[in-house]
C-alpha cells in the first residue's frame, strides 16, 4: 500500500500535466478552431507528455511526421482500391515500411501505422484527412506548452529520483563485493558483479533524466533558477559512469584473485567497502544539495587502504584491484567537482606516491617462500 502511494505520488505531476494538456487541446481544437470531433488533439498532447524524457521535442516532431505519412498513404490507397480489410493491411504495411526506411524511431512508425488505420476506417465520419494533421499539431503544441511553461516538472526532483536507485545499486554492489572478498567467496563477488551489470539500466535512466532536466530548464523560464543546483548532477553523471566501468573491472579481477587463491590482505575488502561508502555519501550529499566533502574524504580513505595492500603483499590480480580502486576514486572525485589534475594529485598523495614520477610505483620485494 505504501509503495503504491509512493508510485502514485511520483506520477502525480505527469498525470496533472497530461490531464491539463488533454483538456486544453480539446478546447483549442474544438471551441477555438471549430473542429467537430478533434479526437486526435488530446491524444497527441498525451503522447507528447508520455514520450521518453529528454526526447520530447524529437518525439513530437516524429509524431506529426508519422501522422502525415500515415494519412498520405491511407488516402492514396483508398483512392486507388477503396476500403476493406485487405486495404487496411496494405496501408499499414506500407506505412510501417516507409517510416522504417526513413530511419524513424518507434513514435514515427507507430503513428504512421495508426494514422493510416484511422484514415482507412474513419474517413467518412471525420471530415477531410488534413484535419487530423491539424489535430496532431494542436495537441503536440499544447503538450509542449504545458510541460515547458504552464506546469513544468521540477528538474531537480526528476534527476534526484533517477539518481537515487543508480547510486544505491552502485554502492550496494561495492559493499557486496567487499563482503565477498572478506569471506573469500567468489560466488558472492560474482553476485556483486551481476548487480552492477543490472545497474546499467538505472544509470541509463539517470542520464536520460539529466537530458530531460536540461531540456526542461532551457525551455521553462520558471525553472531557470534550478540551473546552478542541477550542475552537480549534470557534471558528475559522466564521471560516475566511468567509475562504474572501472569498478566492474575491479570486481572481475577480485573474483579472479579468489579463484587463483591469491593472498587477499584484510585491507583490500576494507578499501572496497570505503569506496561503496563514498558512493552512498555522494548520493546523500547530492540529495541535500551540499558540497560532497564526506564523499571525497571516504573515497580517499579507500585509496589509502588499498595502498596498504601493496605493503602486505598481493598477487597479480590483487594488484589490478588496487589499481582500479585508484582509478575509480579519481573518477569519483571528479564527479564531486574536483578537477582532473587535482584529483590525480589527491589520489597519489593518499596512496603515498606524491613524490614519485607518474607511471611508477615502489617495486615489491619478492616474498620468501
Amino acid at each position: 500500500m505504501i509503495a503504491a502511494l509512493a508510485r502514485a505520488r511520483a506520477g502525480l505531476m505527469l498525470a496533472s500535466q497530461s490531464g491539463l494538456a488533454a483538456g486544453l487541446a480539446w478546447f483549442v481544437a474544438h471551441d477555438l478552431l471549430g473542429r467537430p470531433v478533434p479526437f486526435f488533439a488530446p491524444i497527441a498532447a498525451v503522447i507528447t507528455l508520455g514520450s521518453s524524457v529528454g526526447q520530447r521535442l524529437r518525439r513530437t516532431s516524429e509524431l506529426v511526421i508519422g501522422v502525415a505519412v500515415g494519412i498520405g498513404i491511407g488516402d492514396g490507397i483508398i483512392l486507388l482500391i477503396g476500403t476493406g480489410p485487405v486495404q487496411i493491411g496494405i496501408i499499414v504495411l506500407l506505412a510501417v515500411l516507409i517510416a522504417t526506411a526513413a530511419g524513424g524511431g518507434a513514435p514515427l512508425i507507430v503513428q504512421s501505422a495508426s494514422s493510416a488505420v484511422l484514415v482507412a476506417t474513419l474517413t467518412m465520419t471525420t471530415g477531410q484527412p488534413w484535419t487530423r494533421f491539424l489535430d496532431a499539431l494542436v495537441g503536440g503544441g499544447i503538450g509542449l506548452a504545458v510541460m515547458s511553461i504552464l506546469l513544468p516538472l521540477n528538474p531537480l526532483t526528476v534527476v534526484s529520483r533517477a539518481a537515487d536507485p543508480a547510486l544505491r545499486a552502485f554502492s550496494g554492489g561495492l559493499h557486496d563485493a567487499a563482503e565477498g572478498l572478506a569471506a573469500h567467496d567468489p560466488a558472492k563477488v560474482q553476485a556483486a558483479l551481476d548487480r552492477l551489470r543490472a545497474a546499467e539500466g538505472t544509470f541509463d535512466a539517470f542520464r536520460s533524466a539529466i537530458t530531460a532536466a536540461r531540456e526542461n530548464v532551457a525551455f521553462a523560464p520558471a525553472r531557470w533558477r534550478s540551473r546552478g543546483a542541477l550542475a552537480q548532477y549534470v557534471e558528475g553523471a559522466a564521471q560516475l559512469t566511468y567509475s562504474l566501468r572501472n569498478v566492474r573491472v575491479l570486481i572481475r579481477r577480485a573474483q579472479t584473485a579468489l579463484n587463483d587463491e591469491e593472498p587477499i590482505p584484510g585491507v583490500l575488502p576494507v578499501s572496497v567497502r570505503h569506496l561503496g561508502d563514498a558512493v552512498d555519501l555522494l548520493r546523500q550529499e547530492w540529495d541535500r544539495g551540499v558540497e560532497p566533502l564526506a564523499a571525497r574524504e571516504r573515497a580517499l580513505r579507500a585509496v589509502a587502504e588499498s595502498g596498504k595492500a601493496y605493503r602486505e603483499g598481493v598477487g597479480y590480480s590483487g594488484g589490478v584491484v588496487v589499481a582500479q580502486v585508484r582509478t575509480a576514486v579519481a573518477d569519483l572525485l571528479r564527479a564531486t567537482g574536483v578537477e582532473y589534475a587535482e584529483a590525480t594529485r589527491q589520489v597519489r598523495a593518499a596512496i603515498g606516491w606524491s613524490g614519485r614520477p607518474h607511471g611508477t610505483r615502489k617495486r615489491q620485494r619478492p616474498r620468501r617462500t
